[in-house]
């Protein structure tokens, strides 16, 4: 049902079903759906929280589709989540969320008429297609984004049950793509960097969003700068057990230049770091 595709990390290279993160989007589109048919989530001033994360994540998912097809370039990509941003900027206005910043030690950042059209597209776009651009291992392209989301999730309980469900069934991906017996693909993941990206800006955690996605934030500057400046891509080498790399033009790279790990080390330590940043936010919340 799925296309196989080899899997660069392991002995031989075994074909591994490719594109399951169109489940994930199915599924939660439905789940989204019956939280708004059975008034779980309240809508407000006629604009369904709901209705609006579910329209965001089926973006997500079509651009995934869409990239696998065409094999997208990098520029139309980048802005091709501003669409999604739409119906977030509607909500926002319509739910009157706040269009300030608390910052610590600083104080507050007031953005005024400025959030609804350009920090909400700009966290839209960056969170994104950050995601999109940390994987290429098993298990880092879906533990590291579940861990941001239970970490927002834990943050706002009263939006909890609006992605319960969905985060069940990304977790039950990400242990089978831990284990290397499938891979999620563009859809899965453009689909759960549009959810994270909405689903903060939705609860109004945007603080929090960008703490948590600094480790993101690091490895797509660090990609972006290497190829502008230096022309050169990231890549790891693999000897047949373990990734080790020469350069440091990415995060995976930093943490295997010239010590060779494990696929499963590499993404545990990603993952930690993750975790951390996760942490953090989630303190910063409580202050």
């Amino acid at each position: 049902m799925f296309p196989r595709v080899p899997d660069q990390h392991k002995t031989g290279k075994p074909l591994v079903p490719n594109g399951l993160g169109v489940i994930y989007v199915l599924f939660t589109t439905v789940y989204l759906f019956l939280m708004y048919f059975l008034g779980v989530i309240r809508a407000s001033n006629d604009v369904s929280a709901p209705l609006t994360l579910a329209v965001c994540v089926l973006f997500g998912g079509f651009m995934g589709l869409l990239d696998d097809w065409m094999n997208l370039k990098w520029r139309y990509k980048a802005f091709m989540p501003l669409i999604a941003a739409l119906p977030l900027v509607y909500l926002a206005r319509q739910y009157a969320l706040r269009t300030s910043l608390t910052l610590p030690f600083i104080g507050v950042i007031e953005f005024s008429e400025y959030y609804y059209f350009l920090i909400i597209p700009l966290i839209v776009m960056i969170v994104t297609n950050t995601v999109s651009q940390l994987g290429g291992l098993n298990g880092l392209e879906t533990v590291c984004p579940a861990i941001i989301l239970m970490g927002l999730m834990t943050l706002s309980q009263s939006y909890l049950i609006l992605m319960l469900g969905p985060l069940i069934l990304w977790l039950t991906l990400a242990g089978l793509n831990l284990q290397g017996k499938i891979f999620v693909g563009n859809s899965g993941s453009f689909a759960i960097g549009m959810t994270i990206a909405s689903f903060a800006i939705i609860t109004d955690l945007k603080l929090n969003l960008v703490i948590s996605i600094l480790p993101y934030v690091f490895n797509s500057a660090l990609i972006l700068l290497t190829i502008f400046f230096a022309g050169k891509r990231a890549s790891v080498s693999f000897d047949g057990k373990k990734l080790s790399s020469d350069h440091r033009r990415s995060l995976v790279t930093l943490v295997t230049y010239r010590r060779p790990l494990t696929e499963r080390q590499v993404v545990a330590i990603i993952s930690s770091l993750v975790a951390f940043f996760t942490l953090i936010a989630a303190f910063v919340a409580v202050l």
